[in-house]
């Protein structure tokens, strides 16, 4: 009989429960045992959705306070040396200072979860850390899971993953000789987890999807030839990708079994199989979708897997293809959602029980599930063919895009000098990333609208007078170029969502982005097109009240695409240009509304790249022409810019500057400006805005310190290009964290302007 488990599970709750429990203990309204209770309650209620859903094993160790990664920091003694934080005596509150920083310490670097938008704090190894054990914490979850009756398999971070994630700091030039002494923990926590009962440990080496030099192979080599040789059997976990390249390093560590990605890499089923029936090993098959919604084909999968059953038997498992960390917990939450397109879904706790269905049908047999076999059926059928999906003028639309519909008119360098005349801005441009601050008033307001409760024009009018309250503390601050603040937007993809066809919302699809941060992507399920402006009344006004200029704000093509969840009956090219071409009639009726500067936001853009180096080519060339799709209409003197954070831009540089915008603002702070390395050796033609203070981080920038970056970015980009501003959006501040960081920020472009001026002053 087969074997069913997953890799892990969502930790923030159907209903956000962790997040909230967290900014309480964050704002100090709560105590640490109370968020250590709600973090408890959340890991039953998920082994309890594993038991009940009939799953063989249970995933213990997956759950995090902040970021698993961070938490495996913790768990091996490895948390920054500069934070100052003694292993044994360690506290939550010390993790949280590493995650966001405190009026001492700048937080840790960000960046994304391989491709997707999940976010993990960046290791930093220095040459003075001493790795030491701390498993208390997996040990108690380990002990209140068997107590409760559960059959566990423990889920780690694997050791090669860990270091090769994190950067080298403070002189050292080589992380892989910490290896030696980091796998002596390792190898102590899995005797200990093997004397708590546990046969499984799901170690998981994510690096195995990528293009790996070889001194990485070899220390993966080396590492699993001596943890495998602890009392625990081994299952060698991978995901994302195929890992056939590594075939042959694979075959000499001494696992017990193999985890893959079926989804992302169905190609790679035959060969491993051949590998699990030769050495008698376990395969894990990750064939259920992680990181999508839509419900699995059963007879298809039933097809596919039904001769490995034969030849595995129970050391075939049947798994998701990752953590189902990356989708919603529960659709049976969903009572509002179309009953049509909700029968095509499956969140999480649905995903647990396909598991087992699949399973089932294989260790039994299709005919003993006919009925459920026949309701699948049908249901792929219905979506298939049905009405509100396809829409034949969307697509003739996509079919008649010419190439000359990407190009502006004229080159960077003549646009500029009419942007530059026409906008009469000083040197070194002070702006923010477009959100303030989401109070509690705006979000009540949204909500009570949504339901009725407040009547349209009295929601107009009150949205109207955040707006202007956005305008003039711009304006009171001295910010050069203004934004209207996005009060009006629940978020920055599913806001354009409502406005256009072929998306569809849930009230409780959250998914964790980093820590308390959580997000609810649209579901592309159809054609994509816009029906009416989305934002030019919300902007117009804006505009109407400041003779300064008003960025106007939409959500680029690739972001808005990689932020839902999108349809997997057609290509994500032939989507992603559906809503270039919506979003390329919202861009010109901006201009016609008077609008000069338009930012077309694109955080996600190098998320969506493969993680093989060899398919990149094919995606940059779509999505860089899905952008310029978007935005090449406009005059020359429509000034374009774009936004991108939390990502290594070193290695796309080129595809960057095809963009062709006019201005782009990045991440830069927590990085100490590093990134802008990247853009100099380039020689990034155009204007770009590094960011001079992390908005993630409650702490508020001082002046010195932005100064300085300023300083440290102009000695590398010419003045006249640069532009300053925080790194990101600050919809998750408050106006008293807001207000004194921009007022610092002015007055460091203030002093930078000066001092730029005596330089160049006889």
């Amino acid at each position: 009989m087969a074997i069913a488990h997953i890799p892990g599970f969502s930790r923030v709750g159907a209903q956000r429960e962790l997040k909230f429990a967290l900014e309480a203990f964050w704002r100090g309204d709560t105590e640490c045992h109370q968020l250590q209770g709600t973090g408890n309650m959340l890991k039953r209620r998920h082994w309890n959705l594993q038991r009940d859903a009939g799953l063989d094993y249970v995933t213990v160790g997956d759950f995090a306070w902040y970021d698993h990664v961070l938490q495996t920091l913790a768990l091996v003694g490895a948390l920054p040396t500069r934070f100052g934080i003694n292993t044994q005596s360690m506290k939550l509150e010390d993790l949280f200072i590493c995650a966001r920083g405190n009026e001492h310490h700048f937080a840790m670097e960000m960046t994304k979860w391989f491709d997707t938008n999940y976010h993990y704090l960046v290791p930093e190894y220095t040459p003075d850390i001493q790795f030491e054990l701390n498993a208390e914490w997996l040990t108690q979850d380990i002990q209140a899971a068997k107590q409760a009756g559960h059959n566990c398999k423990v889920v780690l971070l694997g050791p090669v993953s860990l270091l090769y994630l994190g950067k080298e700091k403070k002189g050292l030039t080589n992380r892989l000789g910490l290896l030696p002494n980091l796998l002596k923990i390792y190898e102590t926590l899995l005797n200990e987890i093997s004397k708590l009962g546990i046969q499984w440990v799901q170690i998981d080496e994510p690096i195995l999807s990528l293009e790996l030099d070889l001194s990485w192979q070899q220390a993966l080599i080396g590492a699993y030839s001596l943890l495998g040789n602890t009392p625990v059997s081994l299952l060698l976990t991978t995901y994302f990708e195929s890992v056939l390249d590594y075939k042959s390093l694979i075959e000499k560590l001494p696992i017990a079994g193999l985890h893959i990605d079926t989804v992302r890499a169905p190609d790679q089923l035959l060969s491993w199989h051949e590998w699990a029936v030769q050495h008698k090993k376990v395969l894990s098959v990750g064939a259920i979708d992680g990181r999508n919604i839509w419900r699995l084909d059963l007879g298809q999968l039933y097809e596919t897997l039904e001769f490995l059953h034969q030849s595995l038997g129970h050391r075939l498992w049947i798994s998701s293809s990752c953590s189902l960390l990356h989708v919603p917990v529960d659709l049976e939450l969903e009572l509002g959602l179309n009953p049509e397109i909700k029968s095509w879904l499956a969140f999480g706790k649905q995903k647990l029980y396909e598991i087992s269905l699949l399973r089932d049908c294989l260790s039994h047999g299709k005919t003993s599930y006919t009925a459920a076999l026949e309701e699948n059926t049908q249901i792929q059928l219905t979506r298939k063919n049905s009405r509100i999906v396809h829409l034949a003028r969307i697509k003739a639309a996509v079919n008649s895009i010419q190439p000359n519909m990407s190009e502006r008119s004229s080159a960077f360098e003549c646009r500029i000098e009419q942007q530059r005349s026409a906008l009469n801005l000083p040197l070194f441009p002070t702006t923010t990333i477009g959100s303030f601050p989401q109070t509690i008033e705006i979000r009540r307001l949204r909500s009570e609208y949504k339901r009725g409760a407040v009547k349209h024009l009295d929601y107009l009018q009150a949205m109207r007078q955040h707006i202007e309250y956005a305008v003039k503390e711009q304006e009171a601050l001295g910010l050069d170029v203004l934004v209207h603040g996005e009060a009006e937007r629940n978020d920055m993809v599913e806001y354009f969502g409502e406005l256009l066809t072929g998306f569809a919302f849930t009230q409780y699809g959250w998914v964790q982005s980093y820590s308390s941060r959580c997000v609810k992507p649209p579901i592309i399920y159809g054609d994509v097109t816009r029906l009416e402006p989305m934002t030019i009344s919300w902007t117009s006004y804006a505009q109407s009240l400041t003779n300064k200029p008003m960025k106007g704000m939409l959500t680029g093509p690739v972001t808005m695409l990689q932020w839902s969840f999108v349809r997997n009956d057609q290509s994500r090219e032939q989507t992603a240009l559906q809503i270039a071409l919506a979003l390329r009639d919202e861009v010109l009726d901006l201009e016609r509304a008077g609008i000069r500067i338009i930012q077309i936001d694109e955080p996600a853009f190098r998320e969506g790249l493969p993680l093989k180096q060899r398919d990149w080519s094919d995606y940059l060339r779509w999505a860089v022409n899905a952008f310029k799709l978007t935005a090449a209409a406009v005059q020359d003197g429509t000034q374009i810019h774009t936004h991108m954070c939390y990502s290594e831009f070193n290695d796309i540089l080129n595809s960057i500057a095809a963009l062709d915008a006019d201005v782009i603002t990045i991440e830069t702070s927590r990085s100490d400006m590093d990134l802008l390395d990247a853009f100099v050796k380039f020689q990034y033609p155009n204007d770009i805005g590094p960011g001079v203070y992390d908005i993630h981080s409650p702490r508020t920038p001082q002046v010195p310190e932005m100064i300085r970056l300023l300083k440290k970015a102009s000695t590398v980009i010419p003045a006249e290009r640069l532009w300053i501003n925080p790194d990101c959006g600050l919809k998750t501040r408050q106006w008293s964290e807001v207000v004194p960081a921009l007022k610092n920020m002015v007055q460091a472009a203030q002093t930078i302007r000066q001092v730029q001026q005596e330089q160049i002053t006889p």
